[in-house]
């Protein structure tokens, strides 16, 4: 379990990014009305669900890379 929080808090960083940066890009494709790949059609949820993608990807590279 500890490995987990380990790798959990190293990789924060690029999902709280990706889901800034994702926010903003499908707010702004939202504004011109082009709702679909919106999961649910929320920018909030489509934004979480790629940080929490890219988190966890970034954790399963650092796993097997250390």
């Amino acid at each position: 379990m500890e490995t987990i929080n380990q790798l959990m808090q190293q990789s924060v960083g690029v999902g709280a990014g990706i889901a800034f940066g994702s926010m903003v890009g499908f707010g702004l494709r939202k504004r011109a009305g082009k709702t679909e790949g919106l999961i649910g059609g929320s920018v909030l949820v489509t934004s979480a669900f790629a940080g929490m993608v890219a988190m966890s990807v970034m954790m399963l590279i650092k796993y097997i890379g250390g």
